[in-house]
């Protein structure tokens, strides 16, 4: 991996980061929305670049961005947080929709 990769990944992580943190302050309120948000998102966008982008792109939006954006200690904390019933369905929504929005990706991007 090159210096300018590797400078990248970090500036992208760094960022996605930031909007994570974002959008769980102005999201997260009773269920954890703002976390639900970036994990969907950052799901659909790996897949996306899996399908179709080149290693260098992967390790940039891949890597640093979708890992600094997407984040499973929250949504763990999150999750037991809530109780057995909200943390159960929270659990549930977020696994089932993190899947169907990394295929979504992946498909929208092998039809392109």
């Amino acid at each position: 991996m090159s210096t300018t990769t590797l400078l990248l990944l970090t500036l992208a992580g760094g960022a996605g980061s930031a909007l994570r943190y974002a959008a769980g302050r102005a999201l997260d309120r009773g269920w954890h929305v703002g976390t639900l948000l970036v994990n969907l998102v950052g799901s659909a966008l790996l897949g996306g670049l899996s399908a179709a982008a080149s290693p260098t792109l992967v390790a940039v939006l891949g890597v640093g961005l979708c890992g600094g954006l997407t984040t499973y200690s929250a949504f763990a904390v999150q999750s037991v947080e809530q109780g057995p019933r909200r943390g159960a369905a929270y659990v549930v929504v977020t696994i089932a929709g993190c899947l169907c929005a990394a295929a979504a990706g992946w498909l929208v991007a092998s039809a392109a």
